[in-house]
């Protein structure tokens, strides 16, 4: 906690004067040729990267002949100060903030056996906790109160917790947390948990051969586990390849694209039967989600175990924000899982079908998930979810059918009246509603990678209208939300170059530079071409986009951003599918006649 503190005095609304605070304490108690060095560096109006650069070198100074560890932490917490103030774009939050200091991580669980990174149990539980808190509940493919039973119980041989199944989420963790122990190198988010993902990796080695009988359902949640790191960090095809594999795992035991599968309390124990119909459903949601976002056919046909109960969750169990806050949310979780069931939709129907389908689903939700609700983050995430299906609906993605034809008798009448380009703006608009609404209560800090997808997606069919507005309200608040969003993962960065340069490419530039209620940032990230023809603090974004299909990689598109810059939507689609999870080339199902493991 006292380091905690220490970080948010860094950041805090009064930075310069708690940097001039450290500097003296530096002068005071540090080496006198360090403190010398700094003195000499402030009069000879030295930048904060010189100073920055200068604090790496004291540091591994410090470190090699080992200082006093007051004069240490003086030195990182000034370091780390300066790194986040520099941090691009300025106009999104300050990393560090009194919210992360409040309570205790709700989950205490222990390091060991589970993982050789770390043998701090505070560090591991603020981590699992972080995890169930704000990644789980969107896909909840494994159960979380068996996880962490059998976690505390540190039994390596379980067959709900094991080494491959923690260090992966572990790994996953790190992407909701700013303490620099979730770096492998602090402040590069190339390398948060990077440690946990190599273990985690060293594991897989192990597991790949399980087949049949011998797959255990925690190797099969930890691939899910990598396939959602592995799609933040854009390692090649691998995002698809670990979710292929969690399917072709899940077919061999018979719980998804097989015939349906009884699971009697007599032959296993209830802890199983509950996690087996989690996974396979929670597989389910996972691949349905994923496929949709890049108008792909799912995987996963059908699912052979009972479907989760819509009332298994107790209506008076909560979600609480940590660290963010103590208020709690009512959490809705399985009648949350059962309405995402609910919304999966089927690309072969008619399109106009498949609308209204969409529609008569979000009006019959349960008036407890009414946007006006202070809801959970993943309840405002379905909201997403279906706006996002209407978007690529709109825009004609699922099929060659035409949707809301004005001479189509079966025209919902809500629709009667506007285009499809209508709707979809609605839809893009009401993104922004619900991101404004995540960010207001939670900030968007702790935001699921699915609201980066949704949020992008809303931002380039604002952007695809023939009259394009850069100073458009919603335009802006999708943007300011994708700036923090995008500073926390490869992906993230990666996707925000692009968009830079498409917005760059629409040349209204000058329109908001004249404006005086738009903010430094966004007046410098959107600058005119013929202004930018040298890099920009946002142009690192792109350190690893690397060539697409043969394209120019777009770290060199500063001198000429037109040729990737100027595309639509679609095309944005195919790149972030690139970028993340791969390039989804055909995937063989296995044959059928294999009987279940179970």
């Amino acid at each position: 906690m006292q380091r905690a503190a220490a970080e948010y005095a860094t950041s805090s609304g009064n930075y310069h004067e708690d940097l001039l605070h450290n500097l003296f304490q530096v002068v005071q108690f540090t080496e006198p040729d360090h403190a010398q060095t700094l003195v000499e560096m402030i009069r000879n109006h030295a930048s904060l990267e010189e100073v920055r650069a200068y604090l790496d070198q004291a540091l591994a100074q410090a470190r090699a002949t080992a200082p006093d560890q007051d004069a240490l932490d003086h030195l990182e917490g000034l370091r780390r100060g300066i790194e986040v103030e520099s941090e691009p774009p300025r106009f999104r939050p300050q990393i560090m903030d009194i919210r992360y200091l409040c309570g205790s991580a709700p989950y205490r669980l222990p390091a060991k056996p589970w993982t050789s990174v770390t043998d701090d149990d505070d560090l591991v539980s603020h981590l699992v906790s972080l995890y169930l808190v704000w990644d789980y509940p969107f896909f909840a493919f494994f159960d979380s109160q068996i996880f962490v039973k059998h976690m505390a119980m540190g039994k390596v041989e379980s067959d709900f917790c094991s080494p491959f199944l923690v260090n992966a989420l572990l790994a996953n963790a790190c992407y909701y947390s700013q303490y620099s122990e979730a770096y492998t190198i602090p402040g590069d988010v190339r390398t948060k948990g990077a440690d946990f993902l190599a273990e985690a990796e060293r594991h897989l080695q192990s597991h790949q051969f399980e087949k049949g009988g011998d797959i255990r359902l925690a190797s099969l949640q930890a691939h899910l586990l990598l396939y959602e790191r592995y799609s933040l960090s854009g390692h090649d095809d691998w995002g698809y390849t670990m979710l292929h594999r969690a399917i072709e795992m899940a077919e061999s035991l018979g719980i998804v694209n097989k015939p349906d599968l009884h699971l009697a309390p007599s032959q296993m124990s209830e802890d199983m039967i509950v996690s087996v119909r989690r996974t396979a459903w929670g597989l389910f949601q996972v691949d349905t989600v994923v496929h949709t976002n890049f108008l792909r056919p799912s995987r996963v046909r059908s699912v052979s175990v009972e479907r989760i109960n819509r009332n298994d969750t107790d209506l008076s169990d909560m979600w609480t924000p940590y660290p963010v806050s103590n208020l709690s949310r009512p959490s809705y979780m399985s009648l949350y899982f059962d309405e995402a069931f609910r919304s999966e939709t089927d690309p072969d129907q008619r399109k106009q079908d498949l609308y209204d389908q969409l529609c008569q689903w979000e009006a019959n939700l349960p008036d407890s998930f009414d946007p006006s609700e202070r809801l959970a983050p993943h309840l405002l995430l379905l909201r997403m979810r279906y706006h996002t299906l209407v978007i690529n609906l709109c825009f004609d993605r699922f099929g060659v059918h035409p949707l809301l034809s004005e001479s189509d008798e079966r025209t919902p009448p809500r629709s009667k009246g506007f285009s499809s380009q209508d709707i979809a703006i609605s839809s893009a608009r009401t993104i922004a509603s619900l991101s404004q609404q995540l960010r207001s209560e939670y900030g968007m800090e702790h935001a699921h990678q699915f609201a980066m997808y949704a949020i992008n997606l809303a931002l380039f069919t604002l952007l695809d209208q023939d009259h394009f507005d850069i100073l458009d309200r919603d335009f802006l608040t999708l943007t300011s939300a994708m700036s923090i969003i995008a500073c926390r993962s490869q992906l993230g960065r990666s996707v925000f170059h692009l968009f830079k340069l498409a917005v760059r490419s629409r040349n209204q530039g000058d329109r908001v530079q004249q404006s005086e209620e738009v903010p430094p940032g966004i007046k410098e990230l959107f600058q005119q071409d013929s202004q930018s023809r040298t890099p920009d603090r946002w142009d690192r974004y792109a350190e690893n986009l690397t060539k697409l299909d043969g394209e120019t990689s777009a770290i060199d598109t500063r001198e000429a951003p037109d040729p990737l810059a100027n595309y639509g939507l679609h095309d944005m689609l195919e790149r972030y599918e690139r970028l993340s999870v791969g390039k989804g080339d055909e995937w063989e199902d296995r044959r059928p006649g294999e009987e279940s493991a179970f």
